[in-house]
């Protein structure tokens, strides 16, 4: 239920911080840090979670990204959206977390290896989708996110990642080839159940 509302937050729920607050964040007020961490950090859990697919991992990555907003703060300059400024913090924080841990590289077509993702129960929709996008490469996984989820181009996103554009567009696509096809597998193995 948790990460059902950690996807869900950010789609419903927008909040606009005033001038004063952000103020109060550069002079390190830890009022407003306090109410600045209740306010977003399960939205950015989420974001944490889908880079990570891991619960310990994704609560390291949050807690570093918050270090990171709070002390460098003083460096918004109030253009765009102060939460959108979070999450890019946010979402860097989880990129050098996969760097170090995981050590990204590009991944070639060819030298993929790919999960199968067993049939779960009806009562799974965003979870299951979800943990199908968990479960792709780390690469696919990556650049799904940032193009598909967080919005960004695939020129940002070969620069962030240190790969070409073209590898970013064929990871991208070669991630919603796997996700359609694993989907379409449950549709499948459903309307057999249906049938009998």
């Amino acid at each position: 239920m948790l990460s059902l509302l950690c996807f869900l937050a950010p789609i419903f729920f927008r909040v606009k911080y005033s001038k004063d607050f952000i103020d109060r964040l550069k002079r390190g007020d830890r009022g407003a840090q306090h109410i600045l961490y209740d306010t977003i950090s399960a939205k950015m859990y989420g974001v944490c979670m889908r880079y990570s697919g891991n619960s310990d991992l994704a609560k390291d990555i949050l807690h570093d990204g918050f270090v990171k907003v709070f002390t460098s703060v003083k460096a918004y300059r109030g253009e765009g959206s102060f939460e959108g400024w979070v999450r890019k913090i946010i979402v860097n924080t989880a990129l050098e977390f996969l760097r170090q841990r995981r050590n990204i590289e590009e991944v070639e077509l060819n030298q993929a290896s790919f999960k199968t993702v067993e049939t779960p129960s009806v009562e799974h929709d965003i979870n299951f989708f979800l943990k199908i996008v968990s479960d792709l490469p780390l690469q696919y996984r990556t650049v799904f996110n940032l193009y598909a989820i967080d919005e960004y181009s695939h020129s940002e996103i070969a620069e962030m990642l240190n790969i070409t554009e073209s590898t970013s567009k064929s990871n991208y696509s070669r991630a919603k080839a796997i996700l359609r096809d694993k989907l379409e597998k449950l549709v499948d193995f459903k309307y057999e159940e249906f049938i009998r």
